[in-house]
């Protein structure tokens, strides 16, 4: 499994949610973005349906029709309706969901000392790689 921690500095969570979720469909891949607050989840359904100028990534809600039908599926619990391979957890808040292939935690100042208790938590985990990113210029790179 793979977890990676993102730290937002520059865009929004919306926005980095766009990014990754295009490249997680792209890839083939499902994913579930999970957040605990309703805000934060109509904010990212916005940020999906206007991730590019001529883009929309097909998502939906978990309480909605037919979750397991959506390609992205928007939810305040890490359970895949839609049998999503990745997960992000867009509220900065680790879920130990297992049966992720991949995991993303976005993280900000104010979650920071969360996301290195975290971090720290899954030192020596079998079969577990960490990477850890963030914004240099606007441009994301790896740091760790």
């Amino acid at each position: 499994m793979k977890v990676d921690f993102w730290q937002l500095s520059n865009d929004p969570v919306e926005k980095v949610v766009a990014l990754i979720a295009q490249r997680v469909l792209d890839s083939g891949e499902r994913l579930l973005v999970v957040s605990a607050d309703p805000d934060q989840r109509e904010a990212i359904s916005r940020g999906l349906w206007n991730s590019g100028p001529e883009s929309f990534l097909a998502h939906g809600d978990a309480a909605g029709a037919q979750p397991e039908a959506q390609p992205i599926l928007l939810s305040d619990s890490p359970e895949p309706a839609n049998r999503a391979s990745h997960v992000i957890y867009a509220d900065g808040a680790w879920r130990d969901a297992p049966g992720f292939a991949r995991s993303f935690l976005l993280f900000d100042a104010a979650t920071l000392e969360q996301a290195r208790a975290t971090w720290r938590s899954l030192d020596g985990t079998d079969d577990l790689e960490r990477s850890f990113y963030r914004q240099d210029g606007g441009k994301w790179v790896k740091v760790a």
